[in-house]
């Protein structure tokens, strides 16, 4: 007599398998962003470029520093993204952008690829570097996503994640974004900022890492202070898992652009499942996915992704997306135009 396995059984089976297979090369590499939009080279002061420079080189210093010493992935993009939330130069942690009542919601989200294990928290508003609080869901509570007041209350009782009061993430610049963003709503009598006229900056701008270990293990991370003038507790596609972040055992992914495009067309799953399921390679699968998907739907933004055979791609179709990346053979560089 044939017995025949529960379907589930056997997609636990097979899961377990493609997990065990995960090449452990001794290969690493790292790639991260801080964000995508329009941004014109000459708007960029000399100063100013030096310093975004600067960030991403740091951050990718502190996830490479991580896969150097043979530690994992998800150490490494904790890291890279904690570095990118303390620079006010992005749109996450210390440079969130101001909600439309004048205050910061951040959103962050984490997985580990060959576990599926991911933790996620959104509107978040004392937490200094909303990645670490999304990692603290993901291993020590039964959930992936908390949001807004139940998830500061998971941090009360997690007295390692730092707190700071909601006004540490002012800045100048994010302020005046704010100030313009309404200006033009007032004008225009718009009732609210979701009708794709916005300037690009007010709703781009997000910071993520993705890192292949030693171990040949991937992990994503992304964190965001989501849309300039958002109301509602608007959440975009950065905290949402297959959205805006994604890893499996084969590919890993960190999404920067206009949330609702990601979200509705499960961006970052959507790379990777072109990967594990067509075979696509990943540069054909992300460029496919961020420049044809998205921008038919009618949205636009970037991506960063990476594969198991430390292979990276770096889309994007607003012009520019602040990046860095170290490749496996140690090359390195970072870059903010599309002609760099």
């Amino acid at each position: 007599m044939r017995l025949s396995l529960p379907l589930a059984a056997l997609l636990a089976m097979s899961f377990n398998l493609s997990a065990a297979e995960a090449p452990a090369t001794g290969k690493t590499a790292l790639v991260i962003h801080g964000g995508a939009g329009f941004v014109p080279r000459q708007s960029i002061t000399p100063g100013e470029r030096k310093a975004y420079h600067e960030a991403l080189n740091r951050a990718l210093d502190a996830g490479n520093a991580v896969l150097s010493r043979g530690g994992t992935a998800l150490d490494a993009v904790t890291a890279a993204v904690e570095v990118l939330e303390d620079a006010p130069q992005f749109n996450a942690g210390k440079g969130a952008v101001f909600n439309a009542k004048g205050g910061h919601e951040l959103d962050a989200a984490i997985m580990e690829g060959h576990t599926r294990r991911a933790g996620a928290i959104a509107g978040v508003t004392t937490i200094r570097n909303p990645i670490r609080l999304a990692r603290t869901v993901m291993e020590k509570s039964p959930h992936v996503m908390l949001a807004g007041e139940g998830a500061e209350a998971f941090a009360d009782e997690h007295p390692d994640i730092q707190r700071v009061p909601n006004h540490y993430f002012d800045t100048d610049k994010r302020r005046e974004q704010l100030e313009r963003a309404q200006a033009k709503e007032a004008a225009q009598g718009k009732r609210h900022a979701f009708d794709g006229t916005l300037d690009p900056p007010t709703y781009l701008g997000t910071v993520g890492a993705v890192a292949l270990d030693s171990h040949g293990h991937i992990a994503a991370a992304t964190s965001t202070g989501g849309m300039t003038n958002k109301k509602w507790g608007r959440v975009g596609d950065a905290p949402i898992i297959g959205a805006g972040t994604w890893a499996d055992d084969r590919c890993g992914v960190s999404g920067t652009g206009w949330g609702e495009f990601y979200i509705r067309n499960a961006v970052a799953h959507d790379i990777c499942a072109r990967v594990a399921y067509r075979g696509d390679s990943l540069e054909v699968a992300a460029n496919e996915v961020v420049n044809r998907i998205v921008t038919a739907a009618g949205g636009d933004g970037g991506a960063i992704a990476l594969d198991r055979d430390g292979n990276i791609a770096m889309p994007f179709n607003s012009g520019s997306m602040f990046r860095g990346w170290i490749k496996p053979d140690g090359s390195r560089g970072t870059a903010i135009h599309e002609e760099e």
